[in-house]
C-alpha cells in the first residue's frame, strides 16, 4: 500500500500538533503546580504566618507594608494561575512572569530597608 505525499504531509502535521498539545498540557500543568508554591508561600507572608524575613545579614520582623507587598504577589500570581488555566500563550506568560518577579523584588527590597 502507498501512500501518497499529500497524506504523508498530513499524517505528520496531525502528530505534530498531537505532540504540541501533550507538552503544552505537562508545561502548563508545571507552571501551575510553581505556580500555587509561590502563591502558598506569598499568601502566608502576607497573612503574618510568617513572621520573620532572612536578609543577607540578618533575621527581620516582617512589617504591615511588607505583608502588603505579598498580598499584591500573592493576587497576582492567582491572576497568572488563572490566566494558565485559562490558555496558554507563551508570550504572556513571559510578560507576566516578569511582572511577578518585578514585584517580588519590590518586596523582598522592603525587607531590607
Amino acid at each position: 500500500m502507498k501512500i501518497s505525499r499529500k497524506n504523508s504531509i498530513h499524517r505528520r502535521v496531525i502528530q505534530l500538533k498531537r505532540r504540541v498539545k501533550i507538552d503544552t498540557q505537562r508545561i502548563r500543568a508545571h507552571l501551575l503546580k510553581q505556580l500555587e508554591e509561590i502563591f502558598k508561600l506569598a499568601a502566608s507572608l502576607a497573612k503574618g504566618e510568617v513572621k520573620t524575613l532572612k536578609t543577607e545579614k540578618k533575621q527581620v520582623r516582617v512589617s504591615l507594608k511588607q505583608r502588603q507587598m505579598w498580598a499584591r504577589v500573592a493576587a497576582y500570581t492567582a491572576q497568572i494561575i488563572n490566566s494558565i488555566a485559562q490558555g496558554f500563550d507563551e508570550r504572556e506568560i513571559d510578560i507576566q512572569l516578569d511582572e511577578l518577579e518585578k514585584l517580588i523584588r519590590e518586596a523582598k527590597a522592603k525587607a531590607e530597608v
